[in-house]
């Protein structure tokens, strides 16, 4: 009787423990309902204070330079993500223009854009390999426009870190989503 009743009680806490386990498990959830956008971040990064460019960004605190952002920018006229461009070429300018902008000493090469639907709104998912100096970077962005804004969330590793991170940075990026 003691043993059945043990028994019992380990199904239960398995089971127990098996709903603490989510498929975003390791993320946190970011919204910002003023601008209009959310998204997932890895658990133990910090809100780093910007007072020029990105609206906001978490970074790692012991890889600090292994982060994920989001800009906002104006779109003219009523265009939608679509005529800005197929996902290659959105994400080609926006390789030459915010990951590795002129003067700036990187230099990004895109590997690979997608375009995926999520309700009513189309999202371009792009990958970079960047290099900065001697030092190399894997870059992943999801670019969407609402509101007559394109908004561009942006997740960026050291290369020696990225096989260790890809799968949490790619939920991360694949959970942006814009109103």
């Amino acid at each position: 009787m003691l043993k059945r009743l043990l028994a019992v009680v380990l199904v239960v806490i398995s089971l127990s423990l098996q709903g603490c386990v989510t498929p975003t498990g390791g993320l946190k959830p970011y919204i910002d309902s003023f601008d209009g956008y959310k998204f997932l971040y890895p658990n133990g990064w910090l809100p780093v204070s910007v007072t020029d460019g990105p609206d906001v960004v978490f970074h790692d605190i012991i890889e600090q330079t292994e982060n994920v952002s989001v800009v906002i920018n104006p779109v003219t006229g009523n265009k939608t993500l679509a005529d800005l461009g197929s996902p290659g070429e959105v994400g080609y300018q926006l390789g030459k223009s915010a990951i590795a902008p002129p003067d700036s000493g990187r230099k990004a090469e895109l590997v690979n854009a997608e375009a995926r639907t999520v309700g009513d709104k189309l999202y371009y998912l792009l990958e970079y390999a960047v290099k900065v100096g001697d030092r190399e970077r894997h870059n992943l962005a999801s670019v969407a426009v609402s509101r007559g804004k394109l908004y561009t969330f942006n997740a960026s590793t050291p290369e020696d870190r990225w096989a260790k991170v890809q799968p949490l940075l790619e939920k991360s990026v694949k959970s942006f989503l814009v109103d």
